[in-house]
């Protein structure tokens, strides 16, 4: 099986060479496979669906065992396509707390970090290329 990476691949249907495609993207590709969509009061601010989660934007969780959790991003997994969260661990055997990765699909962002400026910058274009 050949691991490397499409630049011509368009999609398919096959769910083998959607994993293939996601798993061997190089990381800018990734970085933007790292997005969850805005709440309704943002979108309506910066007239797109959905942004990139970056350390510090709070977001709530809609589905799985933490659904209606809500927390701050602590780390952002590129290359695993995850991100933790401060307000959701998981108990080991032995007892102790340790972050529960989630998929950014599974999370509405409801406050942007933006001290970044280029990141202010980007959200702001949106709105005037829409």
């Amino acid at each position: 099986m050949n691991s490397e990476f499409s630049k011509s691949w368009v999609s398919s249907i096959s769910p083998k060479k959607q994993r293939k495609y996601r798993a061997n993207a190089p990381l800018h590709a990734k970085r933007k496979m790292l997005s969850a969509h805005l709440s309704k009061s943002l979108r309506e601010t910066y007239k797109t669906r959905n942004f990139p989660v970056k350390k510090g934007d709070v977001v709530v969780v809609t589905r799985g065992k933490f659904k209606g959790t809500e927390g701050k991003i602590d780390k952002v997994y590129t290359k695993q396509l995850k991100v933790t969260l401060d307000s959701v661990k998981r108990t080991t055997r032995k007892g102790n707390k340790v972050p529960f990765k989630l998929r950014p699909s599974a999370l509405i962002i409801k406050e942007l970090n933006l001290a970044d400026n280029r990141r202010l910058e980007k959200l702001n274009t949106y709105g005037k290329t829409r």
